[in-house]
């Protein structure tokens, strides 16, 4: 494993993340936040937001077989909404040879398709500009902060929590 990205002894918190999730991940479902994160690009645009890969099902090894090698491939269930999975099941092959490009080796022989709810996180929304009345409104407020840096960062987060609200009638 690379060691994490450090600047002046602190690690990336997505590190420490990856580094406690991903044993859970491999012991329970047998994949890694890597697989996760890069779904999008492996399923591709057509399939990306209406499928994720749930585990990844090994075969059990008792020993090396007759060709020499101990390993075979696995099962990859993936999570499809709907009548999507119809249209993924059609392009299973592709599928089976976009992940074990992804892995390097034939880690996967099957796909095996389950119909689920799938909940993609949404983006919020932008946040509209303010607009003049709200500006000086926003400005009469941190007016009386002394420290600059603070006033500063206070009309950041006034902004930010003024743009989220509906625009009041005038």
């Amino acid at each position: 494993m690379a060691k994490p990205f450090t600047r002046k002894g602190s690690v990336q918190i997505a590190e420490i993340a990856n580094g406690l999730i991903d044993p859970i991940l491999a012991r329970r479902a047998g994949i890694n936040t890597l697989l996760l994160a890069s779904w999008d690009e492996i399923a591709g645009e057509q399939f990306a937001g209406f499928s994720r890969p749930e585990k990844i099902r090994w075969p059990r090894q008792d020993g090396p077989d007759e060709t020499g090698g101990g390993f075979s491939p696995g099962l990859l269930t993936v999570a499809c909404e709907g009548a999507r999975a119809l249209f993924l099941m059609h392009q299973e092959a592709e599928l089976i040879a976009r992940v074990n490009s992804f892995f390097g080796f034939r880690a996967i022989a099957q796909i095996r398709i389950v119909q689920k709810a799938i909940h993609v996180p949404t983006r919020k929304p932008a946040a509209r500009p303010l607009d003049a009345g709200e500006k000086r409104r926003l400005a009469g407020m941190v007016e009386t902060v002394e420290d600059p840096k603070l006033r500063e960062a206070l009309a950041r987060l006034g902004a930010g929590v003024i743009s989220r609200r509906p625009k009041r009638p005038e």
